[in-house]
């Protein structure tokens, strides 16, 4: 997993928010859009920055595009962050 990409990707308030509307799984590309005041290549852009990132993956069927939360991606984030949490004690304040 390239972090780099994980962490570029995610430091964009937009593609944040848009984590946030897939919590509740996956969306069309048309709605997600449609809840932003920006336009839609500028959606597709974030929303290709995260699929590059791995953070989503993107679905179609027919004429639709549906992108959904890559949880595995997630997940190894949250493994490798723990490595910061709680501790013996010994670390520096």
């Amino acid at each position: 997993m390239a972090f780099a990409d994980t962490f570029k990707a995610l430091a964009d308030p937009a593609r944040r928010e848009i984590l946030l509307m897939l919590r509740a799984g996956r969306m069309p590309a048309g709605e997600i859009a449609a809840r932003f005041d920006m336009t839609a290549a500028t959606v597709s852009y974030h929303l290709s920055q995260l699929k590059k990132a791995g953070l989503v993956y993107e679905t179609r069927e027919k004429n639709y595009v549906f992108y959904a939360l890559n949880a595995s991606v997630f997940e190894e984030l949250m493994l490798w962050l723990s490595q910061f949490m709680g501790g013996d004690g010994d670390e520096a304040h």
